[in-house]
């Protein structure tokens, strides 16, 4: 089971940095969001700053750039990390694709498919000079007179998909190389509910297994010998994501239905969704993060094995100062080395 790490810096350079003393760990890819940086720039920031570790993308988002501009910008990533770029795309919430940023949502399935075709066709006629007449519902593609003169440094870029629901997750399984989870992934979550669904999508192409798809999970990490601080800094997070409704299938499956509607009382109250830590339990915190001291967090990331092919560790933000997150950044880091004895 590969160890990969999420990075956090208050600055480029500091998320370059970061990066550069986690790939010295061990991390064996460095994953970067979309939110409140760009995805692709931040990638471009840590591919010049690694030389080892695979630098990916977790995610961005998939309809906010039309897919030639994430074809591109997927191209020359691939070539400033010298082929170590993994293209993790995800579809975002409706409000966001249409009210953010004026982009057109569809149905996500169908969409988020028409775009990784358009992008893996791309790739592979873009120096050709070929025609490209792609029909679809969501993004048709029609390019005439359009011939790349640079190298392309990989034709096959890895796509890997960020998918909860069920069938997203199977869309995941079908045509991606990897599939990246939520922030909050339980072991039993992913055993009973993610699994089948990657395998009924793999079972659904003739000749495609198991094997082609790496199972990303994704893991808030908070270490610490004070494992009740360890607790507290990361129920934050959890506080976040209890405040939406839409998760309340997930936190019902861990048995936290009323618990999450506390939370959801306290942010109705008018509590900012990073300021919840307070009306999250430690039963929750337990359930849906990793905490405690290094061989505790050791002991839990575990526990995957065997489910996920890797494991995305990432230190607690939400809520907690910016030395609080780095400092758990830093025990995170010695934590990677730790486990994997560093690289050679």
């Amino acid at each position: 089971m590969r160890i990969t790490f999420a990075p956090w810096g208050e600055t480029l350079a500091e998320l370059a940095d970061v990066s550069r003393r986690a790939e010295a760990a061990g991390a064996e890819v460095v994953w970067v969001p979309e939110l409140h940086r760009s995805a692709t720039l931040s990638a471009a920031a840590i591919a010049q700053a690694t030389s080892t570790a695979q630098v990916g993308t977790a995610i961005a988002l998939a309809f906010t750039r039309s897919p030639m501009v994430t074809a591109l910008e997927a191209l020359d990533l691939d070539e400033l990390a010298d082929g170590r770029f993994i293209l993790g795309l995800g579809t975002g919430v409706q409000r966001l694709n249409e009210d953010w940023h004026n982009a057109r949502w569809g149905k996500p399935v169908g969409h988020l498919r028409e775009t990784v075709r358009n992008l893996r066709h791309f790739w592979a006629t873009c120096t050709t000079g070929e025609q490209i007449d792609l029909d679809g519902e969501y993004e048709p593609m029609r390019i005439r007179g359009y011939e790349r003169p640079y190298p392309v440094r990989r034709t096959e870029i890895p796509i890997y998909l960020a998918a909860m629901g069920p069938a997203m997750t199977r869309l995941a399984g079908r045509i991606a190389d990897g599939w990246i989870s939520h922030e909050l992934c339980s072991p039993s979550y992913l055993e009973q509910r993610i699994l089948p669904e990657i395998d009924a999508g793999v079972a659904a192409v003739e000749g495609r297994s198991r094997k082609d798809v790496e199972l990303v999970v994704s893991a808030c990490c908070s270490v610490d010998t004070d494992t009740a601080a360890a607790t507290r800094r990361v129920a934050g997070l959890v506080g976040f994501y209890a405040s939406v409704r839409t998760y309340a299938d997930f936190f019902e499956f861990h048995g936290l239905g009323e618990q999450q509607q506390a939370v959801i009382d306290a942010f109705r109250s008018g509590r900012g969704a990073d300021y919840l830590a307070d009306a999250v339990t430690d039963e929750m915190v337990d359930a849906l993060t990793l905490n405690g001291d290094f061989d505790r967090v050791a002991e839990q990331i575990a526990e995957y094995d065997g489910l996920a092919d890797a494991v995305k560790l990432s230190a607690p933000t939400h809520g907690i100062a910016a030395s609080e997150t780095r400092a758990a950044q830093d025990r995170i880091i010695e934590l990677i080395q730790r486990i994997t004895g560093g690289r050679q």
